[in-house]
Parts: C-alpha cells; sequence; structure tokens
C-alpha cells in the first residue's frame, strides 16, 4: 500500500513538473514585454551602398580608355583630372558626357560636387552606345546659385519630353555637396544634399515617355556625367552609382523556411524590406540581414521580378522563403508596380521563384499570378505540415484592410478563403510562433499590435511594447515582424519595426516613410 501511494506521489509529482514547465515554455504572446533597444533611420547610409560603378578623379590613368568622353558641340570643352578631381571647362557653348558606368533603372546616381562657376548644367545622361535614346535629367546653374531642374527624352532626332521637374527649388539655392539620384523604375526623385537631411529638388513620373524597367535599357544603356556650359567650369569631386537604402525602409519581414521557421544562416537573420521611393509604383524590394543580438541592420541586395515580357517589375511587401524540399527559393510578393500603368495592370498577389539564391546584390526572381487579383497585400506564406496544406496570411481590403487566411494544397494555385476578415484594420500581418503555437500578428490603424489564433484568427490580445514605433500623430500601421529565437541567446524575441513618417519635402501622395525600432522581448 505505502509503494503504491509514493509511486502514485511520484508519478502525480513528475506531471505536475512536466505540465508547468510546458506552461513555461508556451506562454501567451500578449504577455511578452518588448523593450526598445534602438532606432536608425538611414538616409542613403554610405556605409551601406553596394557599389555598381564609379568615377575616382584620384584612381584614373588612362582617361580615355577608362571614361571616354562625348563632345556634342562644334566647340570642345577642356575635360582634365588634377588635384583629385575633374574639371570640365569651356570659354563657349559646349555639350560633353563623360562615360562613368553601365545603366540600372533601380539604382541610386550619385555626383559629388567640388565647386562650379560660370553658367551651364550638370546632370546625368542614360543613353545607348550611339545616342539613339537619351534620358538625361539636368541642374542649371549660374555662379553656383541653382536655376532649374530638367528632364530631357529623346529618341532619334525626336524629343519627347523636354521639362522642368524642379521641386523646392527657391532662388538662392546653391548648387554644393552631392547631387543624389534615386532611380525607381518608372520614376525618380532628386536630391541635393550638403549636410543634414538631403534636400529634394526634383521628381519625375517618366513612364509615359520611356519604360526603363524594359530590359533592353538594363542591356544597352549606359551612365554619364553630363555637362553643359555657355561660359564656365565644373570640378567634380567623384561619381557613383550604387543599390542603396533610399531615404527610408518598411515592409519588414523575417526570410523564412518553408514552415514558416525564420532563417538564421551565418548567425544572422534576414529580411525583406521596402526601400522606399516616392508612390506606391516606385518602392524596391531590398533584402538585409542583422545579428539578432546587435543593431547592426547591412543591406545585401534588392529584387526585381520578371513576369516573362521583358519588364523588370519593382514589386515590393514579399515574403521569401527557401523551400528545402524542393530546394529552390520562393515567395510571394504584392504586385504595386501595377500602378504604373493602371489602365493595363491590376494589383494583385504574385508567386515567385529562383533557383539562385536571390539574397544578394541585384536578383531577379521569376514570377507569376495565382488568381489573387485586387486590393489584397502584405502576404505570409507557410506549409503546414499537421494540416498538409499550404496557408497564406494576406491583408484585404473589407471596408479597410483585414486579415484573412486562404489555404490551398498547392503552394502557388487554387487558395479558397478559411479565415476573417477580423474586425480590426490589419497590416503587415506576419505568422510566427511563440513557443510551440503558431499565432498570426498584426499591425493596425488603432494604435495597436493585434494577436490572432493560427489558423483561426480569433483574437488573443495586443502586443506589449515599451515605446512603440508612433507618438501621438503618427502613422500606426506598422508591421509587427516578432521572431522567436533559439535557445543560447540573452533574449528569447526579437522584433524589428518601422515608423510611418513620411521623407519631407515630397510633392503629391508619396509613401516614405521610415526608421528602423529594434526590441527585444522576455516572458519571465
Amino acid at each position: 500500500m505505502t509503494l503504491k501511494l509514493t509511486t502514485g506521489l511520484i508519478l502525480f509529482f513528475a506531471l505536475t513538473t512536466a505540465f508547468h514547465r510546458v506552461a513555461r515554455c508556451q506562454p501567451s504572446p500578449d504577455k511578452i514585454n518588448f523593450v526598445r533597444q534602438g532606432v536608425q533611420r538611414m538616409l542613403f547610409d554610405n556605409s551601406q551602398s553596394i557599389p555598381l560603378a564609379s568615377l575616382n578623379p584620384g584612381n584614373v590613368i588612362g582617361p580615355a580608355s577608362m571614361h571616354p568622353v562625348k563632345q556634342y558641340s562644334a566647340q570642345t570643352s577642356e575635360v582634365t583630372y588634377r588635384d583629385n578631381k575633374l574639371v570640365v571647362q569651356s570659354e563657349n557653348e559646349t555639350q560633353t558626357a563623360i562615360w562613368f558606368g553601365g545603366f540600372n533603372p533601380f539604382a541610386t546616381y550619385f555626383i559629388d560636387l567640388n565647386a562650379c562657376a560660370g553658367s551651364g548644367e550638370l546632370g546625368f545622361q542614360c543613353s545607348d552606345a550611339r545616342d539613339s535614346e537619351q534620358f538625361r535629367v539636368t541642374i542649371g546653374f549660374t555662379d553656383s546659385l541653382l536655376t532649374s531642374v530638367k528632364l530631357l527624352v529623346k529618341s532619334g532626332a525626336e524629343t519627347i519630353a523636354d521639362q522642368s521637374i524642379a521641386v523646392n527649388a527657391g532662388e538662392t539655392t546653391r548648387l554644393k555637396g552631392r547631387i543624389i539620384l534615386q532611380m525607381l523604375g518608372s520614376g525618380f526623385t532628386l536630391y541635393l544634399h550638403d549636410g543634414g537631411i538631403p534636400q529634394v529638388i526634383g521628381q519625375s513620373d517618366f513612364n509615359t515617355y520611356i519604360d526603363l524597367r524594359n530590359k533592353k535599357y538594363l542591356r544597352a544603356f549606359q551612365s554619364h556625367l553630363y555637362v553643359a556650359l555657355q561660359k564656365g567650369q565644373v570640378a567634380v569631386n567623384k561619381v557613383e552609382a550604387a543599390i542603396t537604402t533610399g531615404m527610408g525602409l518598411a515592409d519588414i519581414r523575417a526570410v523564412t523556411y518553408e514552415n514558416g521557421d525564420p532563417m538564421l544562416d551565418q548567425g544572422r537573420l534576414w529580411y525583406t524590406m521596402s526601400v522606399r521611393g516616392r508612390a506606391l509604383p516606385h518602392h524596391l524590394q531590398g533584402v538585409f540581414s542583422m545579428n539578432p543580438t546587435t543593431f547592426d541592420v547591412k543591406l545585401e541586395g534588392i529584387i526585381v521580378f520578371d513576369r516573362g515580357d521583358d519588364l523588370l517589375r519593382n514589386e515590393v511587401a514579399s515574403h521569401l522563403f527557401f523551400d528545402r524540399k524542393e530546394k529552390i527559393w520562393r515567395g510571394l510578393t504584392t504586385g504595386f508596380s501595377a500602378y504604373a500603368f493602371p489602365d493595363k495592370e491590376k494589383k494583385q498577389l504574385l508567386a515567385v521563384e529562383s533557383e539562385r539564391d536571390p539574397r544578394f546584390g541585384f536578383s531577379v526572381m521569376k514570377a507569376a499570378p495565382f488568381g489573387i487579383v485586387g486590393d489584397i497585400e502584405d502576404p505570409h506564406i507557410l506549409w503546414d505540415e499537421d494540416a498538409g496544406k499550404w496557408r497564406i496570411l494576406t491583408c484585404e481590403n473589407n471596408d479597410g484592410y483585414k486579415a484573412v487566411v486562404l489555404e490551398s494544397d498547392e503552394w502557388n494555385k487554387n487558395y479558397q478563403r478559411i479565415a476573417g476578415p477580423v474586425a480590426h484594420n490589419s497590416t503587415g500581418t506576419s505568422i510566427q510562433k511563440i513557443g510551440d503555437t503558431r499565432y498570426c500578428f498584426s499591425g493596425s490603424s488603432e494604435r495597436e499590435i493585434f494577436i490572432y489564433t493560427y489558423p483561426d484568427l480569433r483574437e488573443v490580445g495586443t502586443l506589449n511594447m515599451d515605446l512603440p514605433p508612433w507618438d501621438e500623430s503618427a502613422g500606426t500601421r506598422v508591421w509587427p515582424n516578432v521572431v522567436q529565437l533559439p535557445d543560447g541567446y540573452p533574449f528569447k524575441y526579437v522584433a524589428l519595426m518601422m515608423d510611418r513618417y513620411n521623407f519631407p519635402g515630397l510633392k503629391g501622395p508619396n509613401w516614405t516613410y521610415g526608421a528602423l525600432y529594434l526590441y527585444h522581448g522576455y516572458d519571465e
């Protein structure tokens, strides 16, 4: 009798201990405390730029070969390299183009201006070898004062566009510092940067004149420093093209494996983020990495998308995953580039694939529609092994964006809704495990980040954050991006979010947020 009682007590205590251990390992996500660790906004961050081409005057030997010169006028300018500067000067009217690299319609181009005197124009010219097509962005000056900002597009002898694109250009704006041309596929923004925050001085949507997303321009166009002088001199410290962070980052989502587990590769978490341009057709899909114990966010590359029609599209709000069973990179993206030609294309979700690792440098992923057309965005996909189904958590416009769950037997077709829409406004929807249980997270316009059960979207609560990434006046539709870390880290959870403060000085609609906010999560 005593032995049976003792055995029973031992079994009872063992089961009780196991129950409490499981309970400790399975916290409720609304009980986790997220504490802010740091914040940063990357503004064309030099330390993050991925170089594509440059003209560095201090390193030029054999300029006629390294950086050939085209003279477009009867009178020719004098082009010299001295004192680590490129100097173009003339006593007469001249037009000069100096080659410095190839062309990428999603790159950022820089002129580091040393000085200018007299009157004329300088800027960027992109054209083929025979100048049969030309795309030129120039800034006019007189005695170093900015006088104009123009776009010129030519095809053969025909001038397609010759117009002012000036924004915020006052009569006393001095032309000094760096000129930054942020190319965005179907548009661009031009900045002047002389310390502090870059100043917007020009912007254009040029896609009705020329569609630089066409592959032929990537293959044939070349980039030049363009200088037109009436009488004067321009001295340049450096010209370069690079893949950059732009002036804002948003739509942050962890790269995962096919089952939704976050990818920890080379000791780093990997993220897709939108490198912000100006309006909806203009952003770029960036890929970043970060050591989860630090705040060393690093730009690794950008991805554009090929639907097989000779256009490279800059879609964003993507979820990228590596399918370990099929040994292929896959994902979903949102077809925001349709806004460049809304009469020809519809916004929709696209299924994307690549055999090559698309995280690094300049990558192109194959993309295809799969039947989810309309005002729907921010998809997160995973293979649910227990259910034997592919599932997508996404935001659909049902009297405002609301989270829904879709399900299919195949990753890229035949999806049907199985849950939602939820009651609350939703954005940046994502699925992540807390303990061994999956939950759905969503930002909102309600100054809360909502948590739902997976896959039925029953409301659990809201995320507990110290210093959320907004104030009383800011937009709050952020992306939660909660990631659970394996054992061995000094904290169990990490969340990388953005704010929604737009970049100043742009004209018209723009979505140019934001800064990055890092949180560590504790459930003790």
